[in-house]
């Protein structure tokens, strides 16, 4: 998926809304662990529910891998599903990887050959060879960490340097050397606040992949107030508030009905 299809995307649905398929085999609804694949039927119904108020999906790798090769078979059932029936949205697998330049190559093989992805989180920590394999994939994206929503990202991103640039500065500078924003976004925790106006400062017209809204308490409105560009710019990721709302055979009517509130706000920010 282009740019532009991207943007067109959202302003056809007036959402920027993704939802997150974190899904853990002890948190779906009892009645689905007779299915065959429980978490690809869970993921379907999910899919099917809240197509309509999304422009994105986002499958949290280590959900899947956690159950080794039935986890796999899941997730590639989960993309096959996507790619034949949902072909307009947006698929980011949260990986986060990023190794030595061979290693990454066989990353990018592994997501955007094999499993046909449009794009995959990655790490920047080790450096250009370690993100530039994912970029020679034209049309795919490299959406590199920034600064996270975690607790723990205070201990590394925001430390400085002699000249009191913070680190998640230096890696959102240095790494526009090896991409741009037709092909790399930034992934910018929601509950970094007023942090997106240093952050637009220096990437203005870069998307941004936002986790962090709904269970982790990020704010939609702030993230907009100070994240938004004339494109949106903005992929906003909810996953346990949405997919865990219901437990009970109705959790994917629940499920729909969560993202579609979500979506209605964010078409009044669109519009503001």
């Amino acid at each position: 998926m282009t740019r532009q299809e991207l943007i067109n995307q959202i302003r056809e649905k007036k959402t920027f809304l993704c939802v997150g398929l974190d899904t853990d085999i002890k948190k779906i609804p009892e009645h689905l662990l007779k299915e065959e694949d429980p978490i690809f039927a869970f993921n379907k119904a999910i899919i099917d529910a809240t197509a309509p108020y999304c422009v994105a999906y986002k499958p949290n790798l280590a959900f899947y891998e956690s159950m080794g090769v039935k986890g796999w078979l899941s997730f590639e059932a989960t993309i096959k599903y996507l790619n034949d029936n949902y072909p307009n949205h947006f698929i980011i697998a949260d990986a986060k990887r990023g190794d030595i330049g061979n290693t990454s190559s066989m990353y990018a093989r592994t997501f955007f050959e094999e499993c046909n992805l449009d794009s995959v989180t990655v790490a920047p920590y080790m450096g250009e060879d370690s993100v530039s394999p994912f970029l020679q994939y034209e049309g795919k994206w490299v959406i590199l960490l920034a600064l996270t929503s975690n607790k723990g990202s205070h201990d590394f991103q925001l430390t400085t340097d002699e000249n009191g640039e913070r680190l998640f500065e230096k890696v959102l500078r240095k790494s526009q050397e090896w991409g741009n924003k037709d092909n790399m976004m930034y992934v910018v925790g929601a509950t970094q606040g007023r942090m997106f106006e240093d952050i637009r400062k220096i990437v203005p017209e870069h998307f941004l992949l936002v986790p962090g809204i709904g269970a982790q308490g990020g704010s939609l409105e702030e993230v907009c107030k100070y994240g938004m560009t004339k494109d949106c710019g903005l992929i906003v990721n909810s996953s346990r508030a949405i997919i865990y709302a219901d437990k009970t055979e109705n959790f994917a009517k629940v499920a729909g009905e969560e993202a579609k509130k979500v979506a209605e706000q964010m078409a009044a920010l669109l519009n503001n």
